[in-house]
């Protein structure tokens, strides 16, 4: 039965942190800490004045980047290459993910909100180099985040892509809602369910639903 509901998808979009590697890699508690690190040294913060105001960006702007452009017209690159300068020790290689992948009929991309050299170390490590067909980071969206609308049309647009035609895989629920508004079948990947309604199906294991598919 799933498999019907992506038989028209031709366009298939991946989130990278914590969608094409498990949460288990705790790599993005890397990138958090290295966030915080960086406001406390150029805000002059303590830690966690620091680790709130993180958090308060990401959840008023979309991304704490996005927050720290706005409010403190922070440059994006310093910050992109110190919040992504971490180990990748604890990703390995899957070459069954790969395959699934691989199999979608159709074009595949990968969009995150970190920059497109740091997805790139992040594939390398998970063996899904060369797997996609394009990989857009945020600087592609004029450093707008997800889960903003413009940010998503200007990537779909520099990359061709259908939206009623396309289907996301996200581990963030909210970066749902407006690609479901566009039109695409929408794949909420984490260990928990989310019950909004602009969330088309759930899966903890992307490689297995992705099995259903290919």
């Amino acid at each position: 039965m799933t498999r019907t509901h992506f038989s028209h998808v031709k366009h298939w979009v991946f989130d990278l942190d914590n969608t094409l590697y498990p949460v288990e890699a705790r790599l993005f508690d890397q990138v958090r800490a290295r966030m915080t690190d960086y406001l406390m040294d150029k805000l002059k913060l303590g830690r966690s004045e620091a680790d709130r105001l993180r958090h308060d960006y990401w959840r008023r702007y979309g991304t704490t980047l996005a927050g720290l452009m706005q409010e403190h017209g922070i440059e994006p690159g310093p910050y992109l290459a110190h919040v992504h300068d971490i180990s990748f020790d604890t990703l390995v290689p899957d070459a069954v993910l790969a395959g699934h992948i691989a199999g979608l009929p159709g074009r595949r991309i990968v969009y995150t909100n970190g920059s497109a050299a740091y997805a790139a170390r992040v594939l390398a490590a998970r063996g899904l180099s060369g797997v996609f067909d394009a990989v857009y980071g945020v600087e592609h969206a004029g450093f707008r985040p997800k889960p903003e609308r413009a940010a998503f049309e200007t990537v779909f647009a520099r990359d061709g892509l259908q939206a009623d035609l396309a289907a996301m895989f996200e581990d963030d629920p909210r970066n749902l809602t407006e690609p479901h508004a566009m039109g695409m079948r929408t794949v909420h990947v984490a260990p928990e369910r989310d019950t909004g309604l602009h969330i088309h199906h759930h899966t903890d294991d992307l490689s297995g639903f992705l099995a259903k598919l290919v």
